[in-house]
């Protein structure tokens, strides 16, 4: 008889056979666009990947640019007349080459430059393999993005997420680019995975498999494909959240009655309870400080967002409007916190700066939410004509996107970490 649970895995960083691209649309922009124009790289036809395009579909899919179709191959050798590309309306121009090395390589050169100032604000030159000229067309993107926004950009990043198909008992923990491409099965069952969870140095994955007829918390190790049991203990093992140093898990235990949060360390030792209540305590989240615990409880009656001492003690309540606010997330430099929360009969995604606890809605019909790593945008679940698919909000709510495929529900997104 053959084992209900298999798994899928590579050598390299999840570079093995690709599955169904995801599709991503862009609704709304930013405001204040930069207007970027973006040539055609000189002799990119070369490369498996056509370099230009890639960076300016990253770009356009921010919101934050005004991307420009230079209309024709620029090399960063050329020389440039500054005053006709300002006056075509460029603040900044991206230019660049690729050639093919001897050894089967691309040599990818690119320079940034400001027609304003008239200079040259950066540049980058790589050999790359030939099945990473995509990463590194979003290497650029993101040293485009810091050189004018002044914050990391996050297109070299990847996701996460649930693809699952109930009819057909299939079900797989993917991880893909962040603009969906270059899709790869980490994890594949025929019982239901849930709660992915990106180490911090982005080459594990916790997750919550059912193959065993019960919840339970295991990591996934992407470049191995091994993996171990973080937490199987009696009742319901579920919500994996890793600490900052990615030494240590949150997690949600129900092994001495209602379920509470307890921490783990990573190779599924040293279990110590953290909350100690008759309520139900859930979905831990570590703030990046390492110290504190974000988590839902009903200790008030309905679930509300707490927060406390990773080493225990008492709680404070940090949501207050609404009677059902569950799933907090905490930006990378923790100073906002997102979440679901139930009002007027939707489940809508909100953020909150917790310095003055004003708050924005954000997105309606929304689960799951996720932070890029520079803090920028929130990924979400959202459903709609009859599946379930991720979107993408920026933090500010002007900049929309959503990410759908052809076959089955995407859900359950986690974003990874910036990858050194």
């Amino acid at each position: 008889m053959k084992k209900l649970h298999y798994l899928l895995f590579s050598a390299s960083l999840l570079m093995g056979t690709a599955q169904a691209q995801l599709r991503v649309e862009i609704a709304g922009v930013g405001s204040n666009q930069i207007p970027v124009a973006v040539a055609a790289f000189a002799d990119e036809s070369v490369a498996p990947e056509q370099v230009s395009a890639i960076i300016r579909a990253d770009l356009e899919r921010s919101g934050v640019f005004k991307v420009i179709d230079a209309r024709q191959p620029i090399s960063e050798k050329a020389s440039i007349d500054y005053g006709a590309w300002k006056s075509s309306g460029a603040d900044a121009l991206v230019i660049g080459s690729v050639e093919r090395m001897a050894d089967g390589r691309f040599a990818v050169r690119y320079k940034l430059l400001d027609t304003v100032k008239q200079s040259e604000l950066s540049s980058m030159s790589d050999a790359v393999q030939s099945k990473y000229t995509r990463l590194q067309a979003h290497r650029i993107a993101d040293d485009v993005y810091e050189k004018l926004i002044g914050v990391r950009g996050v297109f070299a990043t990847r996701v996460a997420y649930v693809n699952e198909n109930r009819a057909a008992r299939d079900y797989r923990l993917e991880v893909a680019d962040a603009d969906g491409a270059g899709v790869n099965v980490a994890v594949r069952s025929n019982e239901p995975i849930i709660s992915p969870s990106w180490a911090p140095d982005g080459t594990k994955v916790a997750y919550v498999s059912f193959e065993q007829k019960k919840p339970v918390v295991y990591v996934q190790d992407l470049i191995t494909g091994q993996r171990r049991v973080v937490a199987n203990q009696k009742g319901n093992n579920s919500a994996p959240s890793w600490s900052p140093d990615g030494t240590k898990l949150a997690v949600a235990l129900s092994k001495d009655g209602p379920t509470q949060v307890y921490v783990v360390g990573a190779d599924g030792s040293g279990l110590r309870r953290v909350t100690n209540t008759f309520g139900i305590e859930t979905e831990p989240q570590w703030a990046p400080d390492g110290q504190t615990l974000y988590f839902t409880s009903d200790r008030s009656g309905g679930p509300q967002i707490y927060k406390m001492s990773a080493a225990g003690g008492n709680a404070t309540r940090v949501t207050f409007t609404g009677s059902y606010n569950i799933s907090p997330r905490i930006s990378p430099d923790g100073k906002t916190l997102a979440w679901i929360s139930q009002r007027d009969g939707n489940f809508s995604l909100y953020a909150m700066d917790l310095a003055s606890g004003q708050e924005l809605r954000l997105a309606d019909g929304a689960t799951e939410p996720s932070f890029s790593p520079n803090g920028k945008y929130i990924m979400y679940a959202t459903k709609g004509g009859g599946r379930t698919s991720l979107a993408v909000v920026s933090v500010d709510g002007r900049v929309k996107q959503r990410l759908t495929t052809q076959a089955g529900n995407i859900r359950e997104p986690s974003w990874g970490p910036f990858m050194k």
